[in-house]
């Protein structure tokens, strides 16, 4: 009886739509509803007009990774990108920085968590909350415990249920709402009095925030039936939904608002414009769906975050005692949740959401420079006959970016640097005092 030996691999089986359903479950629908405040209070109320500025920084840096991913389909990841196309050096510099990402964002889910639940229980102290939800994504995930594919599913159905019913009730406020003129129709997307590109500038740095988890999309170049042609179309399209989605939360959220009334709290202020539309019944729902949401990226991320720092532990990047170390009865990488909890704790404490969210966006924005970078360097080797073509999109995203990049707060700006200098020498150190490849 002869036998022979077959290579399994993944299943090609995504399709164009499919891609795009897992970009938008990603991203999140309600991605603008956590940081609106932020965003509206740095912007000087030009919430939506930062959205759709990041908008079209995001969509030429899609463009950007839409060409890596059909030059490297067997993965996608910033850092392999600019590893193979630029620099190995280049290439870890980035993965570093999105280290950053992956330890944050455990650290703003803290903080809004909280926040949110003072909105139920004001009257327990946030420092309360926040060590309860470090503690609770620690716990959860030292116990093994992950959330399904299912559950993200279920739970981005429910999430476009709360949208739905936002829309619905501002519709409904606006049309019972007294004098409202074609002008105050406009005011959302600029406002006179108020508008400054210093501040929009920066808000719009904030709002890349909402778009990110678009990239995701090309780890899946193994699963996909046609990735050559579909990877790079649904991480443009999902780019495009989520910014008009965006658009609508947000425009009709500052629409609701009035001018130069503050928010009871920044950092959960859609919560509270949920309820000018509709009442207690919608801030209630609203609170609790985007609190629900938040949990689940907050344990995910940190689980994330764990992983990333074990293998990079394996990788003899950092320490492989403790960061490459996982517990031998539930094969978890203990220490790094450990690590990664006492950050989140930590930061949730010292850390507004505001900086958190700046600081996250760093990791981001370094990264997307990076990818933009790596496609005019490709374009630019092969000399091809088109290759202006995929220069000028990508030499437009990097310059967006850079200048977002840029304005960053100074504090944001120095933490990130200080991160990426621990980045660069430990990359030093690994390539002097270890035999590993570099």
């Amino acid at each position: 009886m002869s036998t022979t030996s077959t290579k399994v691999g993944l299943r090609r089986s995504l399709r164009f739509w499919d891609l795009v359903l897992y970009g938008i479950i990603l991203i999140q629908p309600t991605a603008p509803m956590p940081s609106f405040g932020v965003i509206y209070t740095v912007a000087g109320g030009h919430a939506v007009t930062a959205i759709l500025l990041a908008m079209v920084a995001m969509l030429f840096t899609c463009i950007s990774y839409g060409r890596m991913a059909q030059a490297h389909p067997q993965g996608g990841s910033a850092f392999l990108y600019v590893g193979k196309e630029l620099n190995l050096g280049l290439g870890y510099l980035t993965g570093w920085c999105l280290v950053l990402d992956y330890v944050l964002n455990p650290l703003i889910c803290t903080v809004w968590c909280s926040r949110a639940a003072m909105n139920f229980l004001p009257h327990a102290p946030y420092v309360a909350w926040a060590v309860f939800f470090a503690a609770f994504f620690t716990i959860i995930n030292c116990l093994g415990m992950e959330t399904s594919a299912r559950i993200n599913r279920g739970m981005a159905a429910a999430l476009g249920v709360v949208i739905l019913l936002v829309i619905a009730a501002a519709i409904r406020w606006l049309v019972h709402a007294p004098s409202l003129t074609p002008h105050d129709l406009l005011v959302p997307f600029y406002d006179s009095s108020r508008f400054q590109w210093s501040h929009v500038l920066r808000g719009t740095s904030i709002a890349v925030l909402t778009y990110i988890g678009f990239d995701g999309i090309s780890t899946l170049s193994d699963e996909a039936m046609e990735p050559r042609r579909d990877i790079p179309r649904a991480i443009i399209f999902t780019c495009l939904v989520t910014g008009v989605l965006a658009s609508v939360e947000v425009y009709l959220a500052q629409l609701a608002w009035p001018v130069g009334l503050a928010f009871p709290d920044v950092d959960t202020a859609y919560v509270h414009v949920a309820q000018r539309l509709g009442g207690v019944v919608l801030f209630i729902v609203v609170n609790s769906a985007l609190l629900l949401a938040t949990i689940g990226s907050g344990m995910a991320s940190q689980l994330g975050a764990a992983r990333l720092l074990y293998a990079m532990g394996q990788d003899g990047a950092l320490p492989r005692t403790f960061f490459g170390a996982i517990t031998t009865e539930r094969r978890i990488p203990r220490n790094n949740l450990l690590l990664v909890g006492a950050l989140a704790l930590a930061g949730a404490l010292l850390f507004s959401y505001q900086l958190g969210t700046e600081l996250l966006n760093y990791g981001a924005l370094f990264a997307f420079m990076g990818v933009n970078l790596a496609c005019i360097a490709r374009a630019w080797r092969q000399d091809a006959a088109g290759k202006w073509k995929i220069v000028v999109p990508s030499a437009l995203g990097f310059l967006v970016c850079l200048l977002l990049w840029l304005n960053l707060s100074p504090l944001a700006l120095s933490v990130g640097t200080l991160w990426a200098a621990l980045g660069m020498l430990l990359w030093w150190a690994r390539r002097k005092y270890t035999t590993l490849p570099a």
